[in-house]
């Protein structure tokens, strides 16, 4: 039978309605409610997917969008709402307790670990012990796993690089080995190690900005070390794109081509915020420890990583370099 025209187009148009359909996903993420997680959120939904956040405690106010929906887990209890993993095709899996958000405390620093390694536990018990819908994994990371630059100018840290020592090394150690038994069950798991996520909505972006509403621009310590960063929505388009395409698995860097001092992104952001109307001034580290405790490492180290391999994928960046990226921030 020969089709007319616009039958023809129509016939086209229907199957590409079936495709598109086909393609979207229910994305079951936990760690739903952080800073990353509604942005994702956003994300998934311009695009159609379903969403199931896990809480512990379900909002009294239904959902804005319906596309959006809460299901129960606790890690105290080890205990989680089964449908929810029968309805997702994908795991996005963010939660954790704040690095930054407390004192490191030996209970906060205890805390920090459990709510990693024992959510990844109780994901793991549910998925082993219950039929369920779960093709794929993505698991945050952090770029916590390496350690302090050896020396200026040498080779950026790439994913095969071994996990640094000390507390923030060894819990993304610990992070990461928590989540990779997914692989013996058959599903596709991938890792993806972030760097500082620069957003409007919180995060570190948030405390550079504080000095500048008095107009000065807090360079920290001698501000030369390295800081490996990324655009919130580059990171929400890696996640998409681990949600998508099916050869992607394993271990990626999840950071910006191009790296830069923290003198370099304060100054930058300084001069978007403020033009020229500002003070650059340097917080001795001394005063950051006395201020932050064992948490000042994790502003005064350098750490330079290498996005080469998630680039070899053919994914690409939107905001790659520091100028783009911080001009979106300041001019949304």
């Amino acid at each position: 039978m020969i089709l007319s025209v616009p039958a023809s187009c129509a016939l086209f148009l229907f199957l590409n309605a079936i495709a598109v359909k086909l393609s979207m996903q229910t994305v079951l993420i936990s760690g739903g409610t952080g800073m990353v997680g509604q942005q994702l959120t956003k994300h998934l939904l311009a695009q159609g997917h379903q969403i199931i956040i896990l809480t512990r405690r379900i909002p009294l106010s239904k959902p804005a969008n319906p596309n959006v929906s809460y299901a129960i887990w606790d890690l105290a209890k080890q205990t989680i709402d089964i449908n929810a993993l029968q309805k997702a095709t994908c795991l996005v899996h963010l939660a954790g307790a704040g690095v930054v958000d407390k004192k490191w405390t030996e209970a906060y620093k205890a805390e920090i670990v459990k709510s990693r390694t024992e959510s990844s536990t109780l994901l793991l018990k549910a998925l082993r012990n219950n039929a369920h819908a779960i093709k794929t994994v993505i698991s945050a990371s952090a770029i916590g796993w390496y350690g302090e630059d050896a020396a200026p100018n040498e080779k950026a840290f790439i994913e095969t690089d071994p996990a640094a020592k000390g507390f923030l090394g060894e819990t993304c150690k610990r992070w990461e080995e928590s989540i990779e038994p997914m692989e013996q069950l058959g599903i596709r798991l991938i890792k993806f190690r972030i760097g500082i996520v620069l957003s409007n909505t919180g995060g570190a972006l948030t405390e550079f900005k504080k000095p500048l509403h008095l107009g000065v621009a807090a360079i920290l310590g001698s501000g030369k070390q390295k800081v490996s960063w990324i655009h919130i929505d580059d990171l929400c388009r890696l996640f998409i794109e681990g949600i998508q395409n099916e050869q992607l698995a394993g271990t990626y860097n999840a950071v910006a081509p191009s790296p830069v001092t923290n003198q370099e992104l304060t100054i930058e952001l300084a001069h978007q915020l403020k033009g020229k109307f500002y003070i650059p001034m340097h917080v001795p580290k001394f005063l950051l420890k006395l201020m932050m405790g064992e948490r000042s490492i994790e502003v005064l180290k350098s750490t330079t990583v290498d996005c080469a391999k998630i680039k070899q994928t053919g994914f690409t960046f939107l905001y790659p370099s520091i100028e783009s990226a911080l001009h979106q921030l300041s001019h949304p």
